[in-house]
């Protein structure tokens, strides 16, 4: 797929709602609280994620998903091809280590344009590409990010098919269109993925999609014993 132009006629996104009392569940830096929104825009070219604010554009933005297995899956799971010799997506332990899963819940209803079928991408004159393309084409991918913004004043955020656990969603959400407690912390603990018990919780969730945390432990080298290193 390659990137598409913004269209020259008005387009009519369609709306869904969030409703409160919704639970979901981040992957966000432990330094950064549950609810905390990102409040650094991405660069306009290089890196970010595929719906960030730039600076053209500078809202604050989180992710996040209805379950904890895709929200790991965004994150973890982007551009990661499998190891096809032991037939799993490998994740070294220390690109968890300062990483934090964590639930939270929505206090009030949030409309978010939603793009999860043809007929909603078919709306804003889209199809897959926008949520199927690849890291270097983020900078497209945030550009039409802000012109769906723009045309949808009503808008608190996007949904769209989790592309790394179909067909379950993923969501963003606008941190200048909401309240400041529309979001609030679950009862559910934050699980810090760098600890024992955070690696074992996340090789369990992600196990169904062939996915797994190496920690720190010695492996032998070539099927021997003798020699060893260090994975993590």
């Amino acid at each position: 797929m390659t990137a598409q132009a913004l269209p020259d006629v008005p387009v009519f996104p369609h709306a869904h709602t969030v409703p409160a009392g919704t639970v979901l569940w981040r992957v966000h830096k432990t330094t950064r609280a549950v609810t905390e929104f990102n409040p650094r825009p991405a660069d306009p070219y290089f890196g970010g994620s595929r719906f960030d604010g730039v600076t053209e554009s500078p809202y604050p933005f989180l992710y996040a998903a209805p379950d904890p297995a895709t929200a790991l899956a965004e994150v973890l799971l982007r551009d990661r091809d499998f190891d096809l010799r032991l037939g799993v997506r490998v994740i070294l332990g220390h690109e968890v280590a300062e990483r934090t899963l964590s639930a939270l819940e929505v206090t009030e209803d949030l409309r978010v344009v939603s793009l999860c079928s043809a007929v909603e991408l078919a709306a804003v004159c889209q199809d897959g590409w926008l949520v199927e393309a690849d890291g270097p084409q983020y900078a497209f991918t945030r550009r039409w990010a802000r012109y769906l913004r723009d045309s949808a004043p009503w808008a608190q955020g996007l949904r769209w098919q989790a592309r790394r656990n179909r067909p379950l969603e993923s969501l963003m959400f606008f941190g200048d269109r909401r309240a400041p407690d529309a979001l609030k912390p679950s009862a559910t603990p934050p699980l810090p993925l760098g600890t024992p018990g955070g690696i074992a919780r996340v090789n369990e969730l992600l196990a169904p999609l062939r996915a797994v945390i190496f920690p720190p432990v010695t492996l032998p080298v070539g099927g021997s014993r003798d020699g060893a290193h260090t994975v993590g």
